[in-house]
């Protein structure tokens, strides 16, 4: 007999030939739209961003699995490139460039490398790194500049979520239009401006399949749902669902956040709650809470669950009984 011999390894595990590099490099190419745009809205300060943001993450990467005498030829697979890029779409375009790499820092040491790198992390690095800054640095976190479009004395710019939140501006009738948020003529992170430019890397994913279609369709109807029968019933003190999916952080949410191979679910049925808990915790934090979003928090709180959803949504084996 000939000995085969059985790899192990950690997740993501394909069946096809795609390699991990090709995924993480079609979710770069996915991305370009969204970096495109905010280098137009927000121009110098995004481009300082963004490239602050990927050198840390390769930087404490390639430190990391120095120490770990780990080969350093991991740094190429694309991981931390998109660590950095989604971390900076997050960011606010007034940051100073200090606090991006610091952020960039705890995403890729907290996020990642602490649970033993790609494939071991629970939570999504790039959501930590922005967790992290959201904490400990608030206030330049909430400061806000509009886009190069836009008009508005920056002491006096809020977002759309935090004119909704904060302003009343359904009541007001200043709401920005849907228009504005669907090509990106409003303020906010680099990657909340143009939902247009995240829709067409949300659609070049699925073309690729390189992300579980259930997952945006399930953020999707679940905020819609949630937030429609509150809209239904009272259109003068709450928006409308299109608009709650257009503004803020939801698509880039939805689409390169919440799909990320090794923080959502293996399983189908796992893939369905995953995203119905996310959809719903968003709305609950936009009608309720403190915060005038929750997408981060959403998908960090959902992150938590992906084990058990992994155990207990696993289909049953051919012959095998059910616990319990």
């Amino acid at each position: 007999m000939t000995d085969k011999i059985i790899i192990l390894q950690s997740s993501p595990h394909f069946k096809d030939k795609d390699s991990v590099p090709k995924i993480m490099y079609a979710v770069i190419i996915s991305l370009a739209p969204a970096i495109f745009t905010s280098l137009y809205f927000f121009r110098f300060k995004a481009l300082v961003l963004l490239l602050s943001c990927v050198a840390a993450c390769l930087t404490t990467e390639a430190l990391f699995l120095f120490l770990r005498r780990k080969p350093l030829h991991s740094l190429l697979d694309g991981s931390a490139i998109i660590t950095g890029l989604l971390l900076a779409m997050t960011l606010p375009p007034s940051l100073s460039p200090e606090l991006a790499v610091i952020g960039a820092v705890v995403a890729m040491a907290i996020g990642k490398q602490v649970f033993g790198g790609l494939g071991n992390n629970i939570f999504n690095p790039a959501l930590v790194g922005r967790a992290f800054l959201q904490t400990a640095f608030p206030v330049a976190m909430t400061t806000w500049i509009p886009s190069v479009m836009t008009k508005v004395d920056i002491l006096t710019y809020a977002t759309p979520l935090g004119n909704l939140k904060f302003e009343n501006a359904v009541a007001q009738g200043t709401l920005t239009s849907l228009k504005d948020l669907f090509f990106g003529n409003t303020g906010g992170c680099l990657g909340e401006t143009s939902a247009l430019a995240l829709i067409l890397g949300g659609l070049f994913l699925l073309f690729r399949r390189v992300i579980d279609w259930r997952i945006p369709l399930g953020i999707f109807l679940s905020l819609t749902i949630f937030t429609g029968i509150f809209w239904l019933a009272n259109p003068e003190k709450y928006t409308s669902p299109l608009f709650h999916i257009l503004a803020g952080g939801f698509l880039i949410g939805a689409f390169f956040m919440a799909t990320d191979m090794v923080t959502s679910p293996i399983t189908p049925l796992g893939a369905w709650v995953y995203a119905l808990g996310i959809g719903l915790i968003v709305g609950l934090i936009r009608f309720f809470g403190g915060f005038p979003e929750g997408v981060m928090y959403s998908i960090l709180f959902m992150n938590t669950f992906v084990p058990l959803l992994n155990r207990y949504t696993r289909p049953r084996i051919l012959g095998g009984r059910r616990k319990g």
